[in-house]
């Protein structure tokens, strides 16, 4: 004799209901993600790990600054033992390799776990995400770069320094690193997203970066030597370091970083910064015609 089990089915009401909160829209999108790439960039809101080089690195580039201002008050300098324009320059390997490590987590992982279009079914775009981004790593590298400037400013200033004179070297300072930050930035991230495998992309970024500098610098010096002064200067529109020292020489009274000690005075000045600008604004364009082919 057989028993049939009762029924038990069961319709439930999940209670769904449509969003009736405030919409923010694209410009809340586009500044969250700016806000949480920044944050990324040093590792904050992400696992331990994540926040051992960039602070690492962070303290490295301030370290010599620290130690220039204690010498500085101490013995009661009148002149920081290093220009605000300078500081960047020799540091600049320390900068490669902050780009390099974190430049390919802003934008690799996306590609490589195709999130992006993930990105793209919200309401924002993609112009949104590439300014975010771009925005992001350039404040990352601006931070790295003008934290120690600040340093070497107020202590010029506890030591009795200039005030005026100090305060003018330490915005020509920040408008160089800020040129700088959108530079290296720019050509971080697209050398990052050209690849989803972030070991590529660490070492291309190095490769950009470290590479140019050197050939320029000994192109340069064997013109020096062969006394073909007049090729120097050029020779600096093929490095981004260069380019930046060439700028901040010509319009920031920067030291000259030419073999030769020479400056390029304003007209060739304004062809360094016309090619800073052009290649960041081939950044954005390479970056824009590189998440038009991902978003599909």
């Amino acid at each position: 004799m057989s028993s049939q089990a009762p029924d038990t089915t069961r319709i439930h009401n999940i209670g769904y209901r449509s969003y009736d909160g405030p919409r923010l829209g694209r410009a809340y999108a586009r500044r969250s993600l700016f806000s949480q790439s920044l944050r990324g960039a040093y590792g904050l809101g992400r696992s331990a790990k994540s926040k051992v080089l960039p602070m690492l690195l962070f303290a490295v580039m301030c370290l010599p600054a620290l130690v220039i201002v204690a010498v500085a008050v101490v013995t009661k300098q009148s002149k920081l033992a290093i220009e605000y324009t300078e500081y960047a320059v020799y540091l600049q390997l320390v900068i490669s390799i902050y780009l390099a490590s974190q430049a390919p987590q802003s934008v690799s992982r996306d590609l490589r776990f195709r999130t992006v279009p993930l990105y793209f079914s919200r309401p924002i775009e993609r112009v949104d995400y590439v300014l975010a981004k771009f925005g992001a790593m350039a404040s990352a590298l601006f931070v790295l770069t003008a934290a120690p400037l600040l340093i070497l400013w107020i202590g010029s200033l506890l030591a009795k320094m200039d005030f005026v004179e100090q305060s003018r070297m330490f915005g020509q300072g920040l408008v160089s690193v800020a040129l700088l930050s959108l530079l290296f930035g720019g050509i971080g991230l697209v050398m990052a997203a050209l690849t989803p495998r972030r070991g590529f992309g660490v070492a291309a970024v190095i490769a950009v970066l470290t590479i140019s500098y050197g050939a320029v610098s000994t192109l340069m010096g064997i013109a020096y030597a062969t006394e073909n002064q007049g090729a120097i200067v050029w020779l600096g529109l093929f490095s981004p370091m260069t380019l930046i020292g060439g700028v901040q020489t010509a319009f920031l009274g920067a030291p000259s970083s030419f073999p030769d000690g020479s400056d390029p005075g304003a007209g060739v000045g304004v062809v360094y910064l016309l090619a800073v600008l052009a290649l960041v604004a081939g950044s954005y364009g390479i970056l824009m015609r590189r998440y038009r082919k991902v978003g599909l």
